[in-house]
């Protein structure tokens, strides 16, 4: 499927100089990132190059070892304690396999930031999560069951529901994609797509999946080395000089997800 480019904007995340170490590992080291206003962009990485840790980094759940995280302009881990969350509220972020409660109902998942964060009444906060288990594309009858009776994908639709509670400006997801069945997976990309467009929103998705990064991905960072090694369109980053981007993007994997990405002749 063909999509129109998309011009880059300002930044509204700019990581400068980053270094996260663990005792004497050291996961990154004077990595730099931006990531634009109202994009899609996918990071990659082999095992271990430290994906989740730069969005734990970016979000506030981790102290980096050094360098600056700048959102919206401002030095996230230098700002007072009230400062930094009302920034951190304009975040969604939708963990790896969900992470919802498991003694809340769906509703009751999403409805508690609306209730902790935003002071609503349980009674205006369940009203307002309905309307995002909708935007989530979930069906009514999954708004009062736990999560241990969801199927996979109904999981990562409740956990995105979460994620848009705040009405976010940033989405924040880990490996959404994963586990969930071909047509599963297509439809949340597709979905992800929709809510960009509607909403505006920027958002910064961890994956491996390469029918994702081809289909809904306006720039793609690939972290090697310590460090984000290309920052670009799919395009560009397939074709990079490098032996890990080369086994990634021109593997049998890579090859059927590219050719399964070309517009057809009736497109």
């Amino acid at each position: 499927m063909s999509r129109p480019t998309r011009p880059p904007a300002e930044a509204v995340i700019e990581v400068r100089g980053l270094c996260n170490r663990f005792g004497k590992q050291s996961v990154h080291e004077h990595l730099d990132l931006d990531v634009y206003k109202g994009e899609i962009l996918g990071v990659v990485g082999g095992s271990g190059s430290g994906k989740s840790v730069l969005l734990r980094s970016i979000v506030g759940l981790r102290q980096p070892s050094e360098g600056s995280v700048r959102v919206f302009g401002q030095d996230l881990p230098s700002l007072p304690e009230q400062h930094r969350s009302r920034i951190e509220r304009r975040f969604g972020v939708l963990f790896q396999k969900g992470a919802l409660f498991t003694s809340l109902t769906v509703t009751e998942n999403v409805a508690l930031p609306l209730i902790e964060h935003a002071g609503l009444s349980r009674a205006d906060a369940e009203h307002l999560a309905a309307v995002k288990l909708a935007l989530a594309g979930l069906p009514l009858s999954a708004a009062d069951k736990y999560p241990a009776s969801l199927s996979g994908g109904m999981v990562k639709r409740a956990a995105l529901a979460r994620a848009l509670a705040l009405d976010p400006d940033i989405l924040f997801l880990d490996e959404p994609t994963a586990g969930l069945d071909p047509v599963g997976a297509a439809a949340f990309d597709q979905l992800i797509l929709t809510l960009r467009d509607a909403l505006g929103l920027s958002v910064f998705l961890i994956t491996h999946d390469l029918d994702t990064l081809y289909t809904i991905t306006d720039r793609v960072a690939v972290l090697a080395q310590k460090k984000v090694l290309v920052a670009d369109a799919i395009d560009v980053v397939s074709e990079t000089a490098d032996a890990w981007i080369h086994q990634y993007f021109h593997g049998p994997r890579g090859r059927a997800a590219y050719l399964a990405a070309q517009p057809t002749n009736e497109e």
